[in-house]
């Protein structure tokens, strides 16, 4: 992958650099290793320049994927005005036709942090409170969270980064009990809603990797488009 050139914002607390290559977590047979920095405080119009050029963050750390020899980490993004529901998306927004769900600033409770611990024993994953509320919680660029309820329990929540041009699906958990709901499929519906009526562009779904079981269903947000590492642009599809 060539070094994309990129917007650094101003409230740098380290400048970009490369993390050391390690085994990847898609392609055990390759190597892999971010471009990264650590930044705060973030305006929506800086961190929409990161989100255009494919970088996503964890608390104040800001990365992109910037392996030598492979480039299948590609940035998806839904454009929400001609965004359009498929029949089986339908069909989710019909099963949870009674799911409350609520946006809200980041705001910690312990709830979330059980839901997160749920979720994270389900898929393998480590999972501490330190670390999901200095993920999560840390205000480095403009966020909301969203939550969603299935007869007054929690069953899903959901973090996302907001630009000024476009919002950016950080990560999303559901409670292994409400997976018959497809709460992950209508909480990204309802992300794409909240960027619609905030008069939003763009919904950023992270990287999509083709080969990926895992990442089928980001492709079924239809029209898409794609980021082209080498040429730096978006390709719809």
């Amino acid at each position: 992958m060539n070094e994309v050139k990129g917007f650094l914002p101003i409230h740098i607390l380290k400048e970009k650099e490369f993390s050391e290559e390690e085994n990847c977590p898609y392609f055990p047979e390759r190597k892999s290793r971010n471009e990264f920095m650590l930044a705060t405080d973030l305006s929506g119009e800086e961190f929409n320049e990161l989100l255009k050029n494919g970088w996503r963050r964890f608390g104040i750390y800001f990365f992109r994927p910037n392996c030598k020899y492979c480039n299948a980490c590609i940035p998806i993004r839904i454009p929400v005005n001609k965004f359009t529901l498929s029949k089986s998306q339908r069909r989710v927004q019909k099963k949870n036709k009674d799911t409350k769900a609520i946006v809200r600033e980041l705001s910690f409770h312990e709830s979330l942090y059980d839901l997160y611990e749920d979720h994270s024993k389900r898929f393998d994953q480590e999972s501490s409170r330190e670390n999901f509320i200095q993920t999560f919680f840390h205000r480095s660029v403009p966020a909301i969270q969203t939550e969603y309820y299935v007869d007054e329990k929690l069953a899903g929540l959901g973090f996302v980064d907001i630009g000024n041009e476009g919002a950016s699906s950080v990560y999303f958990v559901f409670g292994s009990e409400f997976s018959k709901f497809s709460i992950g499929t209508f909480g990204a519906i309802k992300e794409i809603e909240i960027c619609k009526n905030s008069g939003l562009k763009y919904y950023y779904l992270g990287y999509y990797i083709e080969k990926n079981k895992h990442m089928k269903y980001k492709n079924s947000f239809k029209p898409y488009e794609l980021y082209d590492w080498d040429r730096e642009i978006w390709v719809q599809y």
